[in-house]
């Protein structure tokens, strides 16, 4: 192949093409705008799907080293109500194992030849200059030429506007995220609440959720369904004030649910759900193509990080397949791609109302049932 192969983003997605490009003898450079692999957290467990996760990984060849960073025991599952009343209690299984996000994404890097992450790389600008080549500007001053440039840069990707005109959009809800540290000998009975796994306490609009990590750490996605502006009139720069704030919404909860809030070891963070259109979708142009959030940015809904890993293995599996037409082989990727992410999206904004629904928690437990 004679293509430049340029990936713009260090996710999940990125780094899964980046692989299996590799391994089939076909190199890649990604420019990643964070300074280093640890510059930030990268958020928590991930339960890692069978029908596409894994089977990525596979594509990757990297299931060996995936089982090696498995969480055992974090895809237990729980519901409670409001007073900390157990609703449903389902065991570990095994069936989609959990791995910790930071955890999964050193793995990936470390399987790539260094250098294949250019770190500290923002993008500020870029250009089609025709016959399916586009000029890329970094915010250092760097400039690079490609023949194949693959946005894996997220909900804002800054990729995207070269295929379609569609922007991230506010669903009515944000998360706020909270941790407890060495929890179980400090808040016995909050981690005694949450379990071995991951914890659902949910009423119309509102929720507190939890997942066991390790070394004793309670990491926490408090929801809300609350309009833009009543978060903006939170001063998050104050910690205590924003806990207080927050905490006052479940006034009457059990207080080994809202110590999940009040207790947090680091400020709350507000994270805004934002979704792209359901069926987000393109006309082929060449040379440039988009994978994960940049293309199908949804509510979570548990199938967001496997989602963009399996795009990055059906990509980079269909450019190696078609190394002498990279079109076809786009053309192939995007339409497998737009049907799945639609049906996807559509399962998210679904699952978004089981959760905090009319009907939550029970149409969360009749869903969780089913599953089972």
């Amino acid at each position: 192949m004679t293509k430049s192969v340029t990936i713009i983003g260090a996710g999940l997605g990125g780094l899964v093409l980046a692989r299996v490009l590799h391994i089939r003898g076909i190199s890649a450079a990604i420019y990643e705008a964070e300074p280093s692999v640890d510059a930030r957290s990268q958020g928590g467990q991930l339960d890692i799907h069978e029908h596409d996760g894994q089977r990525a990984l596979a594509a990757a060849g990297l299931m060996d080293a995936f089982r090696a960073i498995i969480h055992e025991g974090g895809d237990a599952t729980r519901a409670l109500d409001r007073e900390g009343n157990l609703l449903f209690d389902e065991p570990e299984n095994g069936r989609r194992p959990e791995v910790l996000r930071g955890d999964l994404r050193r793995m990936l890097i470390a399987s790539l030849p260094p250098g294949t992450v250019r770190w500290g790389c923002k993008l500020a600008g870029l250009r089609a200059l025709g016959a399916s080549r586009h000029e890329l500007t970094f915010t250092d001053g760097s400039v690079v030429e490609t023949e194949l440039l693959i946005g894996a840069d997220g909900a804002w990707s800054k990729v995207r506007p070269l295929l379609s005109d569609a922007s991230p959009t506010y669903v009515g809800v944000s998360f706020v995220e909270t941790y407890l540290h060495d929890a179980d000998r400090r808040f016995s009975a909050t981690a005694t609440a949450v379990g071995a796994g991951g914890m659902f306490a949910l009423e119309p609009g509102k929720g507190i959720t939890a997942h066991r990590e390790a070394g004793g750490v309670l990491h926490t996605y408090v929801q809300l369904m609350r309009p833009a502006s009543w978060f903006a009139d939170i001063d998050f720069d104050d910690a205590a004030a924003a806990k207080a704030r927050i905490a006052a919404e479940f006034d009457g909860w059990a207080s080994a649910l809202t110590t999940l809030i009040t207790e947090s070891d680091t400020p709350p963070v507000m994270r805004a759900i934002n979704a792209l259109p359901i069926g987000h979708r393109w006309e082929r142009k060449p040379g440039v193509t988009l994978l994960g959030d940049a293309a199908h940015l949804s509510p979570p809904a548990g199938d967001g990080a496997n989602l963009a890993m399996l795009d990055g293995a059906e990509l980079g599996e269909a450019i190696a397949a078609h190394q002498a037409d990279v079109e076809f082989a786009l053309t192939a990727y995007e339409t497998a791609m737009f049907a799945r992410s639609k049906a996807a999206a559509v399962d998210a904004h679904r699952i978004l109302d089981i959760c905090l629904g009319e009907r939550a928690p029970f149409s969360l437990i009749d869903f969780l049932t089913a599953a089972r």
